[in-house]
């Protein structure tokens, strides 16, 4: 199936006020996605969303089928992912308002199923520049073009949720020097990368995580909706206007070249060589 050629991991504020959008629902090996996928056209590229917590915000991060969400979109001949998510700062530079395009992640979430190699090929698929580059300066370009201060390139810290952080532990995460913490990008963006998909990050940045760092009050979740409605339109911009930008040559992204001699056989495989991704 090859019905789209870029995929947004994002609510319907992205997709609400486009043309012709069509509904369809993908059926996975890893069970529902969290819900059914939108089809439109933009800037004349085919173009998937979807919306990681569900239309209705029902699905709470620690409960995500990241696979099935990752995996629909692929059958749907998806090549390049947008993933935007709401990010708390770690650092007193970068403030609620601004967007950060991250580079790096630090997993610490627990359980979560993170792999579509669960054997009986084995392969280990490097993280080490996971997310685009190409795709990530082209996302900083977009969003300074739109007069929001960007900042390029960053570590986000992944926690399970879907409770916030102790002080003690923004206070750590800090000292680590990582910029922004969120509860989505692990394994979503990871998964994309399994399957070959380019994957960029937008975060919006909505707070102070538990407020240490700038000396504030602690998040909470009202506060995060706030300020995440108040820049939503922001965001709907950025992600609409960098799909125009995309090269229209996706497989020049060179994604699928992060799946060769990932065996430890020193073979190249890919999630297209199982028989399951048939």
């Amino acid at each position: 199936m090859s019905v789209a050629e870029i995929g947004v991991f994002g609510g319907s504020g992205f997709y609400s006020l486009l043309e012709n959008v069509t509904e369809v629902k993908v059926d996975t090996p890893y069970g529902p996605p969290s819900d059914a996928i939108m089809l439109a056209e933009v800037s004349g590229r085919k173009v998937a969303f979807l919306p990681r917590h569900g239309r209705h915000h029902t699905i709470p991060p620690h409960m995500i089928n990241y696979r099935a969400n990752v995996w629909a979109m692929h059958k749907l001949g998806v090549k390049a992912i947008i993933s935007p998510c709401a990010v708390g700062s770690l650092q007193k530079e970068i403030a609620p308002g601004d967007f950060l395009v991250a580079d790096q992640f630090v997993d610490r979430t627990k359980g979560r199923k993170d792999t579509f190699y669960d054997g009986p090929i084995t392969s280990h698929v490097s993280p080490a520049d996971m997310y685009d580059k190409t795709l990530s300066k082209l996302a900083v370009e977009t969003i300074k073009d739109h007069g929001i201060t960007a900042h390029h390139g960053g570590t986000v810290v992944v926690i399970q949720g879907p409770r916030f952080s102790t002080r003690s532990e923004s206070e750590w995460f800090t000292k680590m020097d990582w910029q922004i913490i969120n509860m989505t990008q692990y394994p979503e963006a990871y998964l994309c990368h399994e399957m070959g998909m380019a994957v960029v990050n937008i975060s919006l940045v909505t707070d102070y995580d538990s407020g240490v760092v700038a000396d504030v009050e602690a998040v909470t979740a009202h506060s995060v909706l706030e300020v995440f409605q108040k820049n939503a339109e922001n965001a709907r911009k950025v992600v609409l206007d960098l799909i125009g930008r995309f090269p229209q040559d996706l497989d020049t992204l060179g994604a699928k070249e992060s799946l060769k001699y990932t065996r430890g056989d020193g073979h190249a495989t890919s999630p297209f060589d199982i028989r399951i991704f048939d």
